[in-house]
């Protein structure tokens, strides 16, 4: 992202149908608008978003926390996506740097990060930003709906 109308910036209520349009490429699901807004407006997750000339072509989601079990708050990187035409010219890599500087401000020290074994461009963003990758197993379990 260097040209002159390239953004990154926190999400404002604007970008809530902007933002439903892009999960539902990235993650097939397709979330109210309003849903999205309450995101927006709460104070438990951090909304990134790219925007060239005004158009949002990507975002991403951090959160921090704090538990008895750390002394300095947690971060977390949970999403990324990048809309197709927009790749590998750093938008994903500025949306990265972003909420590292968010996660920062709200005093985290220490972020992790979760992606596919197989997802190479996720990898490779993920190391030029200076993580290191961990040898951890991820065990996932699914409730049915009540």
């Amino acid at each position: 992202m260097n040209k002159k109308n390239d953004v990154i910036r926190w999400a404002i209520q604007d970008d809530a149908q902007a933002l439903s349009v892009l999960n539902e490429a990235f993650n097939g699901v397709k979330m109210p608008v309003t849903e999205i807004r309450n995101s927006i407006d709460g104070n438990h997750e951090l909304i990134a978003v790219a925007a060239v000339d005004e158009e949002v072509i990507g975002f991403a989601c951090a959160q921090s926390y704090a538990s008895f079990c750390y002394r300095e708050p947690q971060g977390e990187i949970t999403e990324v996506y990048v809309r197709e035409g927009a790749r590998r010219q750093g938008v994903a890599t500025a949306l990265v740097s972003f909420l590292e500087e968010g996660l920062r401000g709200r005093g985290v020290n220490s972020i992790k990060v979760l992606t596919g074994r197989n997802n190479d461009a996720a990898i490779k963003t993920y190391a030029g930003a200076g993580f290191a990758q961990q040898n951890e197993l991820v065990f996932h379990k699914a409730f049915e709906p009540k």
